[in-house]
């Protein structure tokens, strides 16, 4: 039988947002690949689900990868899951799939177990057109930085961008620079947990929004600039 790799979607907050399916598979792998096995070890936990894991992330080394690529040719099922949401969305996951391709081929089946993910997840609470929109992923610290902020201004699709609680203050401060007042900006935070938050202004009153509860800065972020009109 030939071996396969099935890329799982996990919930991105509420562990309940799990499909049935991605439930079975994970409990019938041989092996999870978790970018954090402590993390996913909770949500298998609550599952019941007792494969066994194997960490695998953005700084994991070719040895890593070897052992790996050995579990394919021992015929072994796998499963990759990223602490959050959809592996390979801003994900490591992108890499070993096409190096697992690119040795492989035809000998390792490679499927999608869909679930949730936060791009998808906040675009359908915009209210917003989204018939096309432009995915950024995480935007660079640096080099290239403003240049993609002045892009973004200038785009007749709607954009979208993660951001880390550290510097969310920073990409807004860059957006006030480049983008009209009147232009909205829509930011989901901690979806799908406890204190989940869409703040909806301009750059200008997200700034003041957060500024003023320092205790919201906290949790992953996405954001979403409405297209130039």
């Amino acid at each position: 039988m030939l071996a396969t790799l099935s890329i799982v979607g996990t919930p991105i907050g509420n562990l309940e947002d799990i499909t049935l399916r991605a439930i079975r598979v994970l409990g019938e792998a041989d092996v999870i690949l978790c970018e954090d096995t402590r993390m996913t070890k909770k949500l298998l936990a609550k599952y019941e689900i007792a494969t066994p894991t194997m960490s695998y992330h953005m700084h994991s080394k070719i040895a890593k990868v070897e052992k790996i690529f050995a579990l394919f040719e021992e015929g072994k099922n796998v499963a990759l899951v990223s602490d959050a949401g959809t592996p390979g969305i801003s994900d490591p996951g992108s890499l070993l799939v096409s190096q697992i391709r690119e040795k492989f081929g035809a000998e390792v089946t490679i499927v999608t177990i869909p679930g949730p993910s936060a791009l998808t997840a906040v675009l359908s609470i915009a209210g917003l057109p989204v018939t096309e929109f432009t995915f950024l992923g995480f935007l660079p610290h640096k080099k290239g930085r403003e240049t993609l902020f002045k892009e973004i201004a200038l785009s007749k699709r709607t954009m979208v961008f993660y951001e880390s609680p550290h510097r969310v203050i920073k990409s807004l401060e860059s957006l006030a620079k480049v983008l009209a007042p009147e232009r909205k900006i829509i930011i989901g935070r901690e979806l799908t947990k406890i204190f989940e938050e869409v703040a909806i202004g301009s750059a200008g009153e997200l700034i003041s929004r957060f500024t003023e509860h320092p205790d919201t800065l906290r949790g992953e972020f996405v954001v979403i600039i409405e297209a130039l009109n």
